[in-house]
């Protein structure tokens, strides 16, 4: 049985990690971080050029029509040089929700401009509970006419602040549980919606709260049957941890491949520090961390890709040992690097709060081993 990338696959990876060398250097990543929008609309356009927005959207809506692996590869690699932007906003959270849920009419709308780079979009899902369950969705949507009045607050919605279009959850007043949860459509400069950026540790993703105000939606807005989104956000989730793992993967290896080359050149006591049997076994244990990780993340992706009975379950397994393991790496890589791992002017402490923040993000690693032990008991 072969269980590597097929041929296409690693010219995608070499293509895409050439290009992110020259185009993402260390010094955008951190321009952006200081930038209120947080991404370089020219980077974003030229990505559009090479048809990653469109990669896993339909042909017939202008996109390449490729898997869900093939997806898994590019996000690896943006992972390894910290991608500020709304990549995953766009394409895996409400590009997959359009669809996936979404009517004829809603993917000739917003599918095109998604694979062609003309539309920056978002999840607001999250809210002031903190709950990635169905009982954490309280935000309502009440019948209005031929539509809905949408009010409550959405916090931690990534790129919320520069996205033009927000896919959001609210439930139906008095429901409970998974039923009476829809998806909304829902255009950013509609009256009572307000945006705020929010100030967190991880700036090459910024995060906004999301307040809804008598937000008025007419019935085009309706994302998938009403009252029924419930599965199709779990679906979202699913496919989001593993787009989450494949960019934690790619961070924890570039971890490795920092602490490994600094070990060779930094000196102590007249030798390579990497000579010495303690860091020796520190990388050791990053390495078997990353690749176990690796293993777990492309197992998922195959199972979601293939949309096999045990998806749910790989994907929580793969987000609850990659939570750990990127967090495990960096922080080890920072030791290895040691004081001047802590400075601002080393790369380190950058992907160690990337790490922090994709730990929580979709779950951490507590919230999603009682996932997988939901689905083995």
């Amino acid at each position: 049985m072969d269980f590597g990338f097929s041929e296409d696959q690693e010219m995608l990876r070499q293509s895409a990690r050439d290009f992110l060398a020259k185009e993402c250097p260390m010094t955008l990543v951190r321009k952006m971080m200081e930038d209120e929008s947080g991404h370089s609309p020219e980077l974003w356009k030229k990505m559009a050029g090479l048809g990653w927005q469109g990669l896993i959207l339909p042909e017939e809506h202008g996109g390449a029509g490729l898997t869900f692996v093939d997806l898994i590869v590019v996000l690896e690699e943006m992972g390894r040089v910290v991608l500020p932007g709304p990549f995953l906003s766009t394409v895996v959270f409400a590009g997959l929700a359009i669809a996936e849920s979404g009517s004829a009419d809603q993917k000739k709308k917003w599918l095109p401009r998604i694979a062609s780079g003309d539309l920056v979009a978002t999840l607001a899902l999250i809210e002031p509970s903190g709950r990635w369950d169905a009982d954490g969705i309280a935000a309502t949507a009440t019948p209005d006419g031929d539509g809905w009045k949408l009010e409550g607050t959405k916090l931690f919605v990534p790129d919320g602040h520069v996205a033009e279009l927000l896919v959001v959850a609210a439930r139906k007043p008095g429901s409970k549980g998974n039923d009476g949860v829809s998806l909304f459509l829902v255009d950013a400069k509609t009256p009572g919606l307000r945006v705020s950026p929010l100030k967190t540790m991880d700036q090459t993703r910024k995060l906004s709260e999301v307040v809804l105000s008598g937000v008025k939606v007419g019935r085009e807005a309706l994302l998938g049957a009403e009252g029924g989104a419930w599965k199709a956000i779990q679906r979202i989730a699913d496919r989001g941890k593993v787009a989450l793992c494949a960019e934690m993967c790619g961070g924890a290896q570039r971890v490795l491949d920092m602490s490994v080359e600094y070990a060779k050149v930094r000196e102590q006591f007249g030798k390579p520090i990497g000579s010495f049997q303690a860091i020796q076994h520190k990388c050791a244990n990053m390495m078997v961390q990353v690749e176990s990780a690796k293993s777990a993340t492309y197992y998922a992706a195959w199972a979601v890709a293939n949309d096999v009975p045990e998806a749910p379950l790989a994907a929580a397994m793969a987000k609850a040992y990659c939570s750990d393991a990127y967090r495990f790496v960096a922080g080890e890589g920072i030791q290895i690097h040691g004081g001047i791992g802590f400075t601002w002017e080393h790369d380190m402490h950058i992907f160690f709060k990337r790490a922090k923040s994709s730990e929580v993000t979709f779950g951490d690693a507590t919230l999603n081993r009682e996932i997988v032990a939901q689905h083995i008991l």
